[in-house]
Protein backbone atom coordinates (compact mmCIF):
# COMPACT_ATOMS: atom_id res chain seq x y z
CA UNK A 1 0.00 0.00 0.00
CA UNK A 2 2.92 2.34 0.60
CA UNK A 3 5.52 1.04 -1.83
CA UNK A 4 4.60 3.66 -4.43
CA UNK A 5 5.04 6.58 -1.99
CA UNK A 6 8.09 8.74 -1.44
CA UNK A 7 8.09 10.94 1.68
CA UNK A 8 10.23 14.02 1.21
CA UNK A 9 9.63 15.78 4.53
CA UNK A 10 6.82 17.22 6.64
CA UNK A 11 3.64 16.38 4.66
CA UNK A 12 5.20 16.18 1.20
CA UNK A 13 4.69 13.00 -0.81
CA UNK A 14 4.99 11.63 -4.31
CA UNK A 15 2.87 8.68 -5.43
CA UNK A 16 4.09 6.92 -8.55
CA UNK A 17 1.56 4.89 -10.49
CA UNK A 18 0.23 5.25 -14.00
CA UNK A 19 0.52 8.95 -13.15
CA UNK A 20 2.70 10.94 -10.77
CA UNK A 21 0.80 12.54 -7.91
CA UNK A 22 2.36 15.05 -5.51
CA UNK A 23 0.80 16.16 -2.25
CA UNK A 24 2.10 19.34 -0.59
CA UNK A 25 5.46 19.22 -2.42
CA UNK A 26 8.15 20.85 -0.27
CA UNK A 27 11.83 19.98 -0.07
CA UNK A 28 11.71 17.80 -3.16
CA UNK A 29 14.71 15.56 -3.69
CA UNK A 30 13.23 14.02 -6.85
CA UNK A 31 11.50 15.90 -9.62
CA UNK A 32 9.49 13.44 -11.69
CA UNK A 33 7.08 15.48 -13.85
CA UNK A 34 3.75 15.92 -12.06
CA UNK A 35 0.47 14.79 -13.56
CA UNK A 36 -1.50 15.98 -10.55
CA UNK A 37 -0.62 18.14 -7.53
CA UNK A 38 -2.73 18.48 -4.41
CA UNK A 39 -2.14 21.38 -2.00
CA UNK A 40 -3.80 21.37 1.42
CA UNK A 41 -3.24 24.95 2.60
CA UNK A 42 -1.23 28.14 2.34
CA UNK A 43 1.54 27.64 4.90
CA UNK A 44 5.03 27.65 3.39
CA UNK A 45 5.83 24.08 4.43
CA UNK A 46 2.85 22.90 2.37
CA UNK A 47 2.54 25.46 -0.42
CA UNK A 48 5.96 25.96 -1.97
CA UNK A 49 5.80 27.68 -5.37
CA UNK A 50 9.50 26.94 -5.86
CA UNK A 51 8.94 23.20 -5.52
CA UNK A 52 5.77 23.26 -7.62
CA UNK A 53 7.71 24.96 -10.39
CA UNK A 54 10.22 22.10 -10.41
CA UNK A 55 7.58 19.51 -11.34
CA UNK A 56 4.71 21.41 -12.96
CA UNK A 57 4.28 20.90 -16.70
CA UNK A 58 1.68 22.37 -19.09
CA UNK A 59 -0.56 19.31 -18.59
CA UNK A 60 -0.26 19.25 -14.78
CA UNK A 61 -3.56 19.56 -12.95
CA UNK A 62 -3.49 21.25 -9.55
CA UNK A 63 -6.12 21.14 -6.82
CA UNK A 64 -5.85 23.68 -4.01
CA UNK A 65 -7.97 25.74 -1.60
CA UNK A 66 -9.24 28.99 -3.05
CA UNK A 67 -6.67 31.26 -1.37
CA UNK A 68 -3.85 29.11 -2.76
CA UNK A 69 -5.42 28.52 -6.17
CA UNK A 70 -5.48 32.24 -6.95
CA UNK A 71 -1.69 32.32 -6.52
CA UNK A 72 -1.14 29.61 -9.13
CA UNK A 73 -1.25 29.45 -12.91
CA UNK A 74 -1.99 26.62 -15.30
CA UNK A 75 -4.71 24.00 -14.92
CA UNK A 76 -5.86 24.89 -11.40
CA UNK A 77 -9.06 23.76 -9.69
CA UNK A 78 -10.04 25.56 -6.46
CA UNK A 79 -11.55 23.24 -3.84
CA UNK A 80 -13.23 23.54 -0.47
CA UNK A 81 -14.28 20.92 2.09
CA UNK A 82 -16.91 18.62 0.65
CA UNK A 83 -15.93 19.03 -3.00
CA UNK A 84 -15.50 15.84 -5.01
CA UNK A 85 -13.48 15.45 -8.19
CA UNK A 86 -12.19 13.01 -10.77
CA UNK A 87 -9.03 13.45 -12.79
CA UNK A 88 -8.26 10.52 -15.06
CA UNK A 89 -8.31 7.35 -12.96
CA UNK A 90 -8.00 9.34 -9.71
CA UNK A 91 -11.09 10.20 -7.72
CA UNK A 92 -11.26 12.03 -4.46
CA UNK A 93 -12.84 14.42 -2.04
CA UNK A 94 -11.57 17.47 -0.21
CA UNK A 95 -12.30 17.17 3.52
CA UNK A 96 -12.08 19.67 6.39
CA UNK A 97 -8.73 20.45 8.02
CA UNK A 98 -8.72 22.86 10.94
CA UNK A 99 -7.83 23.22 14.60
CA UNK A 100 -10.28 22.65 17.44
CA UNK A 101 -7.88 22.88 20.40
CA UNK A 102 -8.35 26.38 21.78
CA UNK A 103 -4.64 27.16 22.00
CA UNK A 104 -4.21 26.21 18.31
CA UNK A 105 -7.27 27.88 16.80
CA UNK A 106 -5.17 30.63 15.24
CA UNK A 107 -2.99 28.22 13.28
CA UNK A 108 -5.59 26.69 10.97
CA UNK A 109 -8.96 28.45 11.37
CA UNK A 110 -12.03 26.60 10.14
CA UNK A 111 -13.08 29.75 8.26
CA UNK A 112 -10.09 29.40 5.94
CA UNK A 113 -11.67 26.35 4.29
CA UNK A 114 -8.34 24.57 4.10
CA UNK A 115 -8.45 20.88 3.32
CA UNK A 116 -7.19 17.37 3.54
CA UNK A 117 -7.87 14.85 0.78
CA UNK A 118 -9.30 11.35 0.51
CA UNK A 119 -7.91 9.96 -2.74
CA UNK A 120 -8.38 6.73 -4.62
CA UNK A 121 -5.01 5.87 -6.13
CA UNK A 122 -4.88 2.56 -7.91
CA UNK A 123 -7.05 0.13 -5.98
CA UNK A 124 -6.56 1.75 -2.57
CA UNK A 125 -7.91 4.78 -0.75
CA UNK A 126 -5.64 7.23 1.05
CA UNK A 127 -6.45 10.00 3.49
CA UNK A 128 -3.93 12.85 3.66
CA UNK A 129 -5.07 15.01 6.55
CA UNK A 130 -3.14 18.19 5.79
CA UNK A 131 -2.74 20.21 9.01
CA UNK A 132 -5.59 19.52 11.37
CA UNK A 133 -6.79 18.53 14.79
CA UNK A 134 -9.30 15.74 15.42
CA UNK A 135 -12.27 17.74 14.15
CA UNK A 136 -15.63 15.98 14.66
CA UNK A 137 -16.28 15.43 10.94
CA UNK A 138 -13.04 13.53 10.49
CA UNK A 139 -14.21 10.56 12.54
CA UNK A 140 -16.47 9.66 9.61
CA UNK A 141 -13.61 9.31 7.12
CA UNK A 142 -12.85 5.84 5.88
CA UNK A 143 -9.64 5.01 4.03
CA UNK A 144 -7.20 2.13 3.70
CA UNK A 145 -4.29 4.37 4.70
CA UNK A 146 -4.35 7.50 6.84
CA UNK A 147 -1.48 10.00 6.77
CA UNK A 148 -1.82 12.01 9.98
CA UNK A 149 0.14 14.99 11.39
CA UNK A 150 1.61 14.29 14.82
CA UNK A 151 4.13 17.07 15.55
CA UNK A 152 2.00 18.78 18.18
CA UNK A 153 1.84 22.39 19.34
CA UNK A 154 1.49 25.02 18.17
CA UNK A 155 0.12 23.71 14.86
CA UNK A 156 -1.29 20.17 14.86
CA UNK A 157 -2.17 17.12 16.93
CA UNK A 158 0.39 15.42 19.13
CA UNK A 159 0.91 11.64 18.88
CA UNK A 160 -1.81 10.87 21.44
CA UNK A 161 -4.38 13.07 19.72
CA UNK A 162 -3.46 11.73 16.30
CA UNK A 163 -3.78 8.16 17.55
CA UNK A 164 -7.30 8.99 18.67
CA UNK A 165 -8.17 10.04 15.14
CA UNK A 166 -6.53 6.92 13.73
CA UNK A 167 -8.67 4.75 16.00
CA UNK A 168 -11.79 6.60 14.86
CA UNK A 169 -10.98 6.15 11.16
CA UNK A 170 -9.72 2.56 11.57
CA UNK A 171 -7.44 2.41 8.51
CA UNK A 172 -5.49 -0.70 7.64
CA UNK A 173 -2.35 1.39 8.10
CA UNK A 174 -1.70 4.73 9.78
CA UNK A 175 1.33 6.78 8.74
CA UNK A 176 2.61 9.70 10.83
CA UNK A 177 3.76 12.88 9.14
CA UNK A 178 4.50 16.52 10.00
CA UNK A 179 7.12 15.76 12.65
CA UNK A 180 10.88 16.10 12.80
CA UNK A 181 10.69 19.24 10.66
CA UNK A 182 9.60 22.61 12.10
CA UNK A 183 7.93 20.87 15.05
CA UNK A 184 8.11 17.48 16.71
CA UNK A 185 10.95 14.97 16.71
CA UNK A 186 11.57 11.48 15.30
CA UNK A 187 10.72 10.08 18.74
CA UNK A 188 7.13 11.19 18.16
CA UNK A 189 6.82 8.49 15.52
CA UNK A 190 7.64 5.80 18.07
CA UNK A 191 5.12 7.24 20.51
CA UNK A 192 2.48 7.27 17.79
CA UNK A 193 3.12 3.58 17.15
CA UNK A 194 2.54 2.81 20.83
CA UNK A 195 -0.56 4.97 21.16
CA UNK A 196 -2.19 3.60 18.00
CA UNK A 197 -2.26 -0.02 19.12
CA UNK A 198 -4.02 -2.10 17.74
CA UNK A 199 -3.94 0.03 14.55
CA UNK A 200 -0.92 -0.91 12.44
CA UNK A 201 1.52 1.95 11.91
CA UNK A 202 4.21 2.31 9.26
CA UNK A 203 7.05 4.77 9.86
CA UNK A 204 8.41 6.06 6.57
CA UNK A 205 11.90 7.49 6.20
CA UNK A 206 12.05 10.99 4.69
CA UNK A 207 14.44 11.62 1.82
CA UNK A 208 15.49 14.79 3.66
CA UNK A 209 17.23 14.33 6.99
CA UNK A 210 15.17 15.11 10.06
CA UNK A 211 15.89 18.66 11.24
CA UNK A 212 14.86 18.06 14.84
CA UNK A 213 15.95 15.31 17.23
Amino acid sequence: MLERFTWFRQSAYLWRGDVNVYIDPWGLTETDPADVIFITHAHADHFSPEDIEKVQKPKTQIFAPHDVAKELSGKVTPVKPGDTFTVGAISGQAVPAYNVAEHRLHAHPKANNWVGYVLTLGDRSYYHAGDTDHAPELSQIRADVAFLPIGGDPYVMDPVEAAGLAKAIRPEVAVPMHYGFVIGSPADGDRFVKECDPIRVELLTPTNQFERT
